[in-house]
């Protein structure tokens, strides 16, 4: 089942989308968005609602036995919410949570990804054509190692938040210096991570693949947003997606026509 989250507010609805002729996202914007995922060096993925089901942070509350209270601030985080900040967002949610290293390792250790239908066919795909596949999530690394692993990614392509513990396990906060830890800008989150990356492998085309708000703000420095609604579909995302997709096949089964259309050439 897919659920249909609604913006929280009106300002979750971008007021650059209109509905009249010369401004309506058309099928030119998604071929031009398709040209670019077909040629992409990397592609970046979402992991929450995206690769998997769920959302990790809202599991882990459930766990813990918080799971309504850091719920209601996930929602607002997620539809696009133009005044939420997603760095206090976070602490706020880790602080009703405080999961000491033993709870976070026992809920790893019983917990199974909940792998969207179609993920792992996409990135066998796409690691079968070369392309470099990476894990950026404002989640939390520990709980999407497990992820990688199902989906053979290599560790050091998660870019994800890192919680803290004290000498004695005890929670002691989130590592502030993730680029994930924050969003809102082009220096922080998932744009700069992106930006890294072009950085440091010199990538000339780079995808990002997601449902959230944060998802949006890759792009740029990604070269095409992907919106997808397979799990939950958030209206703001999907009027700000060029190419909005529900299932991973129709990604999977692009580049397969992109190649049959090479072989004929």
């Amino acid at each position: 089942m897919i659920r249909v989250a609604l913006p929280t507010t009106a300002s979750a609805i971008p007021r650059s989308i209109s509905t009249s002729p010369g401004e309506t996202i058309s099928k030119n914007h998604e071929e031009e968005v398709k040209r670019v995922w077909r040629k992409a060096d990397a592609v970046c993925f979402d992991v929450d609602s995206t690769v998997c089901q769920d959302e990790g942070i809202d599991e882990l509350a459930a766990y813990l036995g918080v799971g309504e209270a850091v719920a209601n601030v996930t929602r607002t985080a997620m539809n696009g919410n133009a005044r939420f900040r997603y760095r206090d967002a976070l602490a706020a949610r880790l602080q009703v949570m405080k999961p000491n290293h033993e709870q976070l390792e026992q809920f790893v250790n019983i917990s199974k990804p909940k792998l969207t239908v179609g993920i792992r066919e996409l990135v066998s795909r796409l690691h079968a054509r070369g392309t470099h596949v990476y894990l950026v999530s404002g989640g939390f690394r520990r709980l999407i190692l497990p992820v990688a692993e199902l989906l053979g990614i290599e560790k050091s392509r998660i870019y994800a938040n890192e919680i803290l513990f004290d000498k004695f396990g005890k929670y002691h906060g989130f590592d502030t210096s993730e680029l994930t830890s924050d969003s809102g800008s082009k220096e922080t989150g998932k744009p700069a991570v992106i930006a890294l990356l072009k950085k440091m492998y010199n990538y000339k085309t780079v995808v990002m693949v997601g449902d959230g708000a944060t998802d949006v703000e890759a792009s740029p420095p990604a070269d095409a947003f992907i919106g997808f609604g397979g799990n939950v579909i958030r209206e703001g995302v999907k009027a700000r997606a060029k190419w909005y997709v529900t299932d991973f096949d129709v990604l999977r089964k692009d580049l397969d026509h992109d190649e049959s259309d090479i072989d004929d050439e």
